[in-house]
């Protein structure tokens, strides 16, 4: 991220607490396969990675439990973590300095036109345009009416439900109008732990091939640890409430397990919290919705949209300005594969 754009009124780049230190994932023989295709990837563009061998991983990390990998990728520069909460403000205040007029609400209905068109085969379809969204104010009755040219669904976990709104995904299962937005709210559970005799300061962003993943938060023997349940158990999202039975049964004996340490260890606090779950393939849906041709996607980041933040947002603005990518071509992520049903799949992500 280049220093301008966390510059704020001219005065001072934001500190974001970044830690610099790398990813270090682990493969059992099912999966190293996919690590070694990756880490040819990631060397092909730049990245500075290594593979270790189980031997290499336990010389360098003497803490971990070497049981059952046989491969390993660890990223050696450019790798870390860093306060969302300070970079969110940061991306806030930069565009309220630049003249954004910022208003909270809740979106409870839209205003369109709509115009019919027929396809070639005989079909109809119905194109619209949003000229008003209708938006709740807090802490109030009134509907306040917002008169727009464009609309950016970046509403994350919530997006699908906004285009639900639209009609998007009530026509015919066979037509494009029957195809919704495959955004979802998953719940995800993120806790925190302390355990004085853990890893030291040289402790990566560790993620097991089990899928439990753990790193350093600050230096007093704090961990930030947790995994992604299985699809058949996923949580209520209906609350934010903090299941601390799933991180009894599924969280601690992976931890333990790969770092024996960890055997002691103590939850000192947790929090849910949203991924906008993409059921298609789990990667971000950017650009304008072929039936909505004035409102323009930025979500289905299933995770990781704060890392892509940065560049989604200046893609989507030179789409809005331009008309097409300039800096990075990103028309891979359109709506268009989820209508050819070609998915775009990642594989050993966390």
């Amino acid at each position: 991220m280049s220093r301008n754009v966390l510059h704020l009124l001219n005065l001072y780049p934001v500190d974001l607490q970044f830690n610099q230190s790398g990813y270090l994932f682990l493969a059992n023989e099912e999966v190293a396969h996919i690590m070694e295709e990756n880490y040819s990837t990631q060397r092909y563009a730049g990245a500075k990675v290594s593979l270790l061998s189980p031997t290499q991983l336990k010389q360098k990390f003497p803490w971990v439990n070497t049981d059952g990998v046989v491969l390993a990728s660890y990223g050696l520069e450019n790798e870390g973590w860093f306060d969302p909460w300070t970079l969110l403000n940061a991306f806030r205040r930069k565009a309220i300095s630049m003249g954004v007029i910022q208003c909270y609400g809740e979106v409870t209905d839209f205003k369109c036109t709509t115009n019919v068109l027929r396809t070639s085969s005989g079909d109809t379809v119905d194109l619209k345009r949003i000229g008003s969204v209708k938006v709740q104010m807090p802490n109030s009755l009134e509907y306040q009416p917002v008169e727009c040219a464009i609309v950016v669904n970046a509403a994350g976990a919530f997006s699908g439900k906004l285009t639900e709104m639209l009609g998007i995904g009530s026509g015919p299962k066979d037509s494009i109008a029957g195809i919704p937005l495959p955004v979802e709210p998953r719940k995800r559970y993120v806790y925190v732990v302390h355990c004085p005799d853990g890893p030291g300061l040289d402790t990566p962003f560790l993620i097991d091939y089990s899928g439990v993943y753990f790193r350093r938060e600050g230096l007093g023997g704090n961990y930030i640890a947790g995994v992604s349940p299985e699809e058949a158990e996923e949580p209520d999202t209906s609350n934010l409430e903090v299941d601390h039975q799933f991180f009894e049964e599924r969280v601690w004996p992976g931890l333990a397990h790969r770092v024996p340490a960890f055997e002691k260890l103590k939850v000192t606090s947790a929090w849910a919290g949203f991924y906008d779950y993409n059921t298609f393939d789990q990667n971000g849906i950017i650009g304008i919705h072929p039936l909505i041709n004035n409102m323009y996607l930025a979500t289905g980041f299933s995770g990781h949209g704060l890392q892509h933040s940065p560049a989604v947002g200046r893609a989507v603005a030179e789409l809005i300005l331009d008309g097409n990518f300039k800096t990075i071509d990103l028309s891979n992520f359109s709506f268009r594969r989820i209508l050819t049903q070609e998915p775009m799949l990642e594989k050993n992500i966390v």
